[in-house]
């Protein structure tokens, strides 16, 4: 049976694209593929990120069974440090970026939102198979 190699694209839920397009390129270094009003294609973190125009209100995030907003995406940098200086680069940008977490497994985390309240989660570890593929 043939597998699922990688995820290419990653769908978000924005207001504005416009301005959420100006968002992700300044506060998070996207690279603008392409864009019209519906939607803008952006390179972040080695994948596709579609910002797609959507209702008022839509966002990525659902709540869990204990009725906890959660996020659907999480960032991987490498290490702690790494970790320390983007939540601190978020902050001095005016992102509301959460504390650092352990939650009890390798590595720390943190959250943050884009503009439109989607919610992001940045782990502190690179998956080993990022590391193979990219010798690190």
């Amino acid at each position: 049976m043939k597998q699922l190699v990688r995820v290419g694209t990653i769908y978000i839920p924005v207001g504005n694209v416009q301005k959420a397009t100006e968002w992700y390129q300044e506060i998070l270094n996207g690279e603008v593929n392409y864009q019209d009003e519906d939607k803008a294609i952006l390179n972040l973190a080695n994948m596709s990120i579609f910002l797609v125009g959507s209702s008022e209100g839509e966002s990525s995030n659902f709540q869990d069974r204990f009725n906890k907003k959660r996020f659907s995406l999480t960032f991987e940098v490498d290490g702690l440090g790494e970790l320390e200086e983007l939540r601190e680069d978020l902050l001095m940008k005016g992102v509301q970026a959460g504390e650092i977490e352990d939650r009890g497994h390798r590595g720390r985390n943190f959250i943050f939102p884009d503009r439109d309240g989607n919610l992001f989660d940045v782990w502190s570890e690179l998956s080993p198979q990022y590391k193979k593929a990219y010798n690190l």
